[in-house]
């Protein structure tokens, strides 16, 4: 569970992030913590798993990179140790598991298409298994935004 501090910062931080040369300084201001205490809870949510990864979002292909969606049916015996192998590769952007054949689903980003293309031989090659890609064919921007109210920790009866 979270804090009813750590929602308001996540809640805040989810999306809006000033363009400043201090954006967590200013963020901060607005909820009463100076910039370093902000870092640090960052830090802390990272280090607990809380959060698995922030950090700006790129139209890669502007740049001439490729992002690619890519999935592999993997054996539930060995689900855990072809989950290593993947996020080793650091072209893997996140990776996530579906009821599916296809159960293991994740993202890989390069910065060209070539590099793009050399990660998912790499993780046939290592993982013994055949990747399905799925590269964008068109872009469409949805703002996901869910709510953090319902994660906040409530105190223990009677301890108000």
């Amino acid at each position: 569970m979270l804090s009813p501090e750590d929602v308001r910062l996540l809640t805040r931080l989810h999306g809006d992030l000033p363009l400043s040369d201090r954006p967590f300084a200013e963020v901060g201001a607005e909820l009463g913590l100076d910039e370093d205490a902000l870092l640090e809870r960052l830090r802390a949510l990272l280090a607990q798993g809380v959060l698995t990864r922030f950090g700006p979002l790129f139209q890669i292909e502007r740049a001439g990179g490729r992002f690619v969606l890519a999935a592999l049916a993997v054996p539930e015996h060995r689900y855990e140790s072809v989950t290593a192998l993947v996020n080793s590769l650091s072209e893997v952007a996140h990776n996530y598991r579906r009821e599916h054949a296809l159960n293991m689903w994740f993202v890989v980003a390069a910065e060209s298409p070539e590099k793009t293309a050399a990660a998912l031989d790499r993780i046939e090659a290592l993982t013994d298994l055949p990747v399905f890609a799925f590269p964008k064919e068109r872009e469409y921007f949805v703002e996901l935004k869910l709510p953090l109210d319902h994660l906040t920790q409530e105190p223990p009866d009677g301890a108000r």
